[in-house]
């Protein structure tokens, strides 16, 4: 009885090279066979880039199978890249194409997944003009706002691209594009360690918030200053997003037992952080969370998100908003008029240009405070139109400001 071939179907060399060209293909040109790179398609089961009845339920046991449209795109774009090596590339039909994405995924190239957006090998899903700007965020990002975590990820990066040591690979640490706004506060061990100035703040315990954010774990904090609401101890919370504003990093977070939202300077938390053991809830109702505090953040003016008794009212439209007016003169007219997008109830009337300009937006009244921090930076070139409670808060301002110029 004759022996079975122990031959590899890969064996054959232009199957060998086939196979290596779907690679570098896949390497250079992630995302190939998206939706945004092939002509959409009009059949039944037309699910972007890849259908398959097994994945959505129905039909279990068919193998998921690329449309034609995406593995033609795929192909073409193999024999472009066989093309610039000098080589030939034959057996590239559509079936060819799908046996050896097959290959790929039976020896982990490619996840068991369904590439809707396009192909790509492990987490290597940018381009190099891509890559060049997700660097230029994470270097400002590491460089001004001081997120310790993005520190040591740029870092591990630029050691790895060390070898882009060409003029035009150079071009992808260069920063282009970057945000200068500087945390006024040490966020980092070995920025703490080397200025002598040791800070015991949730800094140190920011990879444990995270996790906890995508596990939805509720955890227990501890804020030791609040120079507002005097507000300090315990607390009991689930986080929600870490997000930096201005001059600092801050907790978003949802109150435990009122499912009250807030927001909150990261180093005014100790260095403590408690899980609260069988206190999850899933991906889903963390995102859900998180859409309705930004909602708040989005009709606000600033990060008070408001005392649980007024924000639970707002969230249910049981809060009627200020209309405020602010009459800006010369010469901030220009950078008044420039912010078209500052918040999205915002009107200005520029009827009173060249001398000023009236400024209206909406505002609920948890706002107004924040809102007259931001007018208080124009100084003499502002004055509060209404409503009269802000008229006469600036007017009284403005007095006080002026005694204590008299007297010094």
């Amino acid at each position: 009885m004759p022996k079975p071939s122990q031959a590899h179907p890969y064996s054959d060399r232009q199957a060998f090279e086939r196979l290596i060209l779907l690679i570098t293909t896949l390497v250079r040109y992630p995302g190939i066979g998206s939706a945004d790179i092939v002509p959409p398609i009009t059949k039944k089961n037309d699910r972007d880039t890849e259908t398959t009845t097994s994945i959505e339920g129905k039909g279990k046991g068919i193998k998921p199978k690329a449309t034609h449209d995406t593995l033609e795109a795929v192909r073409e774009k193999l024999q472009q890249v066989a093309r610039e090596y000098g080589l030939e590339v034959n057996k590239c039909s559509i079936p060819t194409i799908r046996k050896d994405l097959k290959t790929l995924r039976d020896y982990g190239i490619l996840d068991r997944q369904m590439y809707r957006w396009g192909y790509y090998l492990g987490t290597g899903a940018m381009t190099r003009e891509e890559l060049g700007f997700a660097l230029n965020a994470l270097a400002s990002v590491a460089e001004y706002q001081k997120s310790p975590q993005v520190m040591r990820m740029y870092e591990s990066l630029v050691k790895r691209l060390h070898g882009f040591d060409r003029a035009d690979d150079l071009k992808l640490l260069y920063p282009v594009r970057s945000q200068i706004n500087r945390a006024i506060v040490l966020t980092d061990l070995e920025d703490m360690a080397s200025q002598q100035k040791f800070s015991d703040t949730l800094f140190h315990c920011l990879d444990a918030v995270e996790s906890a954010i995508l596990a939805g774990q509720a955890l227990e904090l501890r804020l030791h200053s609040n120079p507002y609401s005097g507000r300090t101890g315990s607390i009991e919370v689930y986080p929600l997003q870490i997000l930096y504003h201005d001059i600092a990093w801050y907790l978003l977070y949802e109150e435990y037992d009122n499912a009250h939202f807030a927001v909150e300077r990261i180093d005014r938390f100790a260095d403590w952080c408690k899980p609260l053991e069988a206190q999850t809830r899933s991906i889903q109702v963390q995102k859900s969370s998180l859409d309705i505090a930004h909602k708040l953040l989005k009709q606000g003016w600033g990060l008070f998100l408001g005392e649980p008794e007024e924000q639970i009212l707002e969230r249910n439209g049981q809060v009627d908003f200020e209309l405020v007016k602010v009459r800006f003169f010369t010469p901030v007219i220009l950078f008044i008029e420039e912010g078209q997008n500052r918040h999205p109830t915002q009107k200005i009337n520029p009827k009173g240009k060249p001398k000023f300009l009236d400024y209206q937006v909406e505002l609920p009244p948890r706002s107004l405070k924040e809102f007259s921090h931001w007018v208080n930076r124009f100084v003499d070139n502002a004055l509060v139109l209404s409503p009269q409670s802000l008229v006469n808060k600036h007017k009284q301002a403005a007095q006080n400001l002026a005694r204590l110029y008299q007297v010094n």
